[in-house]
């Protein structure tokens, strides 16, 4: 974030709020003529800032009615087993996020499924035979109160100009 003005901060809060924007609306947002406004977006995509546009898919609404946080511990930690369960994890469509994690548990993964009966099946078929596992803890997600895909970035303040003062 050091390297990015408040233009640039501008930029990213307003693509995240809506990356289906024109280049003009997204200029005047951030107080921008538009050729600049673009450079600026091209120059974050290049340098990774900007990793890509996606939509935002209601998953109860195609099917993926379950969601299961599930705590994973391996075995072992050398860096083969480490290196071959996180690429499994990385191929299985059904685990949408994993982080490697402290305390109790080695990682947790966020899966989502159509029902509690695919959940013990992607467990039987998929979790227990990926290199490594040893121990999973699955806890059931009753409610989602907050899913929130905007990064909190601190926008920072428009400064309005200064009124003019009238001539006498």
């Amino acid at each position: 974030m050091d390297d990015l003005d408040r233009h640039d901060v501008l930029l990213l809060a307003e693509l995240q709020r809506d990356a289906r924007q024109t280049v003009q609306q997204l200029a005047a947002a951030a107080g921008l003529s538009s050729t600049p406004c673009w450079k600026r977006v091209k120059e974050m995509e290049a340098a990774g800032i900007i990793r890509g546009y996606t939509a935002l898919v209601d998953r109860e609404r195609v099917g993926l009615s379950l969601c299961v946080l599930a705590e994973v511990n391996l075995s072992r930690h050398n860096e083969d087993d480490v290196r071959r369960f996180e690429q499994a994890v990385a191929a299985c469509p059904q685990i949408v996020s994993c982080y490697a994690t402290t305390g109790q548990a080695d990682y947790l993964v966020k899966v989502l499924v159509p029902d509690i009966k695919r959940y013990e099946s992607f467990l039987h078929d998929t979790v227990f035979k990926l290199p490594g596992v040893t121990h999973v803890r699955s806890s059931v997600v009753l409610k989602e109160v907050k899913s929130e895909t905007r990064l909190p970035l601190d926008v920072p303040r428009v400064k309005e100009a200064p009124a003019r003062r009238a001539r006498k």
